[in-house]
């Protein structure tokens, strides 16, 4: 156990977050996103008793958003023609917007296939038992700066 260091994030995520470099990707993915098979060239850490919410503000702790890119967090459009609510969305902008200056503006949205795409080729995918329908998000690190180490 160590200090600050949200109990949710566990060795095998703590490790990938401290390995990733800047603009690497971690993908937080919902209880039915096919994360061993879009995940299979990348690692794959399995915390399926969290959801996407809890384990996106508890990441957003540790890893600063992509300052270089203008939608560092990007989420699974819905497919056309589906009627499906989204509700999680406005939580996930509540969360981004809490941890970076450029609030919602930084939270954009690709279509399914572009976003498997995406996924493939993140550092590493998190699967999840997030139950909620569109709860994929897709998060680019940016640059930890010195001075926040000296924070």
């Amino acid at each position: 156990m160590l200090k600050g260091i949200p109990a949710i994030i566990g060795p095998e995520l703590l490790r990938a977050l401290d390995e990733m470099g800047h603009g690497d990707t971690l993908v937080l993915a919902d209880a039915n996103f096919p994360a061993e098979s879009v995940g299979r060239d990348t690692l794959v850490v399995r915390c399926d008793g969290h959801g996407v919410p809890e384990l996106l503000e508890a990441v957003l702790r540790l890893v600063p958003l992509d300052q270089y890119v203008e939608k560092p967090v990007t989420l699974m459009e819905k497919v056309p023609g589906d009627t499906v609510e989204t509700p999680v969305w406005d939580v996930y902008d509540r969360i981004v917007a809490a941890a970076d200056g450029r609030g919602a503006e930084a939270v954009g949205r690709i279509d399914r296939f572009p976003f498997y795409e995406a996924a493939s080729r993140a550092y590493v995918v998190v699967a999840t038992g997030e139950r909620a329908q569109y709860a994929n998000v897709i998060v680019q690190k940016g640059v930890v700066y010195e001075s926040e180490e000296l924070a």
